[in-house]
């Protein structure tokens, strides 16, 4: 049986990979993304039943109009993958100024609570779906120069695990580490040793299916993609 699947920052990296991989699998894939152009190039990719919007998740307005559609054309998703998401510039914490900091506080936090804050009424109402928040490696663990990276995570981590308590019986929030990938915000942090690890084409044959497998059982539980 196919699902219905939302996913934000589906434009690239991890997101893009695993739009490509459920919809060849059979699920239906609704997206978001801040680029037009991107999303653009993946509504002539993958057309309906699979639905991509122009959203930055950090405007809780922006994100109520594209679920209020989604909810309107789809109904509420089976699996809601919150992960977009931003990298700081590396540096030390105090030489960050507040346009560094905050819009990775805006995106990686505030924007995760604005997808939930918008889909998941109605998920709740039917007592049914699965929520997963991408965490990181950097969500249970620190390292110098991605102190507002690891700030999110580590609070991705904590929301999530106290919105799992929240749900009802049958239903399922996970905070989720993808793992190392080739990913662009890799790149931005490890230059040309991202390519030591698995490009997100190769990591999403893996992720798809184990997220798609996920369920109540693993409601709160703190996981990791298999590689």
């Amino acid at each position: 049986m196919s699902k219905r699947i939302v996913i934000t920052g589906a434009t690239r990296g991890l997101g893009k990979a695993l739009v490509a991989r459920f919809a060849e699998m059979g699920h239906i894939v609704i997206g978001c993304g801040r680029s037009r152009q991107r999303v653009e190039e993946l509504t002539r990719q993958y057309g309906p039943p699979h639905a991509f919007a122009v959203v930055d998740v950090a405007d809780d307005a922006a994100v109520a109009r594209w679920a209020e559609a989604v909810l309107a054309s789809h109904g509420p998703p089976d699996l809601l993958i919150n992960n977009a998401a931003l990298m700081n510039r590396l540096d030390k914490l105090w030489n960050l100024s507040a346009d560094d900091f905050d819009p990775v506080i805006d995106v990686n936090i505030k924007g995760v609570a604005n997808v939930i804050r918008h889909f998941v009424p109605a998920m709740v109402k039917r007592r049914q779906g699965v929520i997963v928040n991408l965490s990181s490696g950097w969500g249970r663990s620190t390292a110098p120069e991605v102190a507002p990276y690891c700030a999110t995570k580590f609070a991705i981590e904590g929301l999530t695990k106290a919105m799992a308590q929240e749900l009802p019986s049958g239903m399922a929030a996970i905070p989720l580490n993808p793992g190392i990938i080739d990913t662009d915000m890799l790149r931005e942090c490890w230059a040309e040793g991202a390519s030591r690890y698995p490009k997100p084409e190769a990591w999403a044959v893996k992720a798809a299916p184990f997220l798609l497998q996920l369920g109540a059982k693993d409601n709160g539980k703190s996981l990791s993609v298999p590689l």
